[in-house]
């Protein structure tokens, strides 16, 4: 294949993009900014062809860098993206301290015509996870507005009745509890209902809670004679923020079975998902972030990008161990983390973490050794497109024939 004759880097942002294109030899063919537009793109990458071929090198693949990539695949030209973390590093070695967006971008397309593989190329399966990576994100913006409707709403069920908190509180997700606070606020509301009112509130959502639930609240009720000040007031919020989280829960599980169907179709989707600990959110998290994991040489490596290496501090005569890195993609590397703590259930994960808590180390260093562990599981499975096998599975022990 041709040789690229053109390495451009584009720094992109919302309104502009700044594009530096080099030629192999690092001579400057194009560096001014760019308009985020489809005719001015097009016409720049077409103008850039004419002096051999094109790789285009954007520092985010997806959101404000989509545009430049669709145009310049829809030209027929490669491209590929640069992670943040490779480009602050490379950056290091640039003189001057400078931060402009035309000198981010001639960091961007010096990598790509002097260190190929710091990039990750963009491929059509990259553009499908571009969208599960939309969706994915969404459902943790749904994750975290649900958390904090949530908090709210307890703390303003604390201030008007606190018994009526501790008892609602570990239902607060249900359907047919949120109904009830969106109709009956406050104690008074609550009582009015009576049993058959507030059983009849909850049974649509929640059939089998409204046959124990409703008399348990009314005995809550009765615990506290008092007002509590600004009860009124909070009522307000709390039929308004019971509605909201409830909204907020129903598109949630809607987005999951979404999220499902889509992991599904992916060829490493249910590779992913035999692992033990591996659910359907961590799984989409690692296609987005690894995706076939090409970009990554060996096992070792992919636990540096997702900073669960340990970090050997040694100077001279002076010895300090080894202790956790701080550096890493942190989405990954909690998403491993989280991983390998809901993977404890697994007998082979829990012996191993027990290992490790029997040479003296405290349960969250445990964790990180039973994460980077299941690292090499995990790139083997993918770099192998096999489902999970457990390691009595994978070593059998030999049987012995009887005499």
């Amino acid at each position: 294949m041709e040789p690229f004759g053109v390495f451009c880097g584009l720094d992109v942002g919302k309104g502009e993009h700044h594009a530096v294109a080099l030629d192999p030899g690092g001579r400057r063919l194009y560096d001014r900014a760019l308009p985020n537009d489809e005719a001015a793109l097009g016409s720049v990458f077409g103008e850039l062809s004419t002096h051999g071929r094109v790789l285009v090198v954007v520092d985010q693949p997806a959101s404000i860098g989509a545009l430049p990539i669709a145009v310049a695949r829809d030209l027929g030209i490669e491209v590929a993206y640069l992670p943040g973390l490779a480009m602050r590093r490379i950056a290091d070695l640039h003189p001057g301290q400078t931060k402009t967006d035309a000198r981010d971008a001639y960091v961007i397309a010096d990598a790509a015509r002097t260190m190929p593989h710091t990039l990750r190329r963009i491929r059509g399966e990259d553009e499908t996870l571009a969208g599960l990576g939309v969706l994915a994100g969404y459902d943790a913006d749904l994750a975290a507005q649900s958390t904090r409707l949530t908090n709210r709403l307890r703390d303003a069920l604390l201030n008007v009745h606190p018994a009526l908190e501790r008892l609602l509180g570990k239902h607060i997700h249900r359907g047919g509890v949120l109904d009830l606070l969106t109709v009956a606020a406050t104690p008074d509301a609550l009582h009015s209902l009576g049993v058959d009112g507030v059983t009849a509130a909850m049974t649509v959502r929640s059939p089998r809670l409204a046959k124990t639930l409703p008399a348990q609240i009314l005995t809550a009720l009765d615990a506290q004679t008092v007002t509590v000040p600004g009860t009124t007031e909070f009522g307000r919020v709390i039929a308004g923020v019971a509605g909201q989280l409830r909204d907020v829960l129903a598109e949630r599980t809607s987005l999951a079975a979404d999220l499902e169907s889509r992991l599904e179709a992916h060829p490493l989707g249910q590779v992913l998902t035999s692992m033990p600990g591996v659910g359907i959110r961590t799984a989409i998290i690692l296609l987005v972030i690894v995706g076939d994991a090409s970009a990554f040489r060996t096992a070792a490596h992919l636990a540096a990008y997702a900073g669960l290496a340990p970090i050997t501090r040694r100077s001279g005569s002076s010895i300090k161990g080894e202790t956790r890195s701080q550096r890493g993609n942190h989405t990954l590397k909690s998403a491993l983390f989280l991983s390998a703590f809901a993977s404890l259930a697994d007998h082979e994960s829990r012996a191993y973490y027990d290992r490790k808590r029997a040479e003296g180390k405290r349960h969250n260093a445990a964790l990180i050794c039973l994460a980077r562990r299941r690292i090499d599981v995990m790139f083997a499975m993918i770099r192998d497109r096999k489902p999970y096998q457990p390691p009595s599975s994978r070593n059998p022990t030999p049987q012995t024939t009887a005499a």
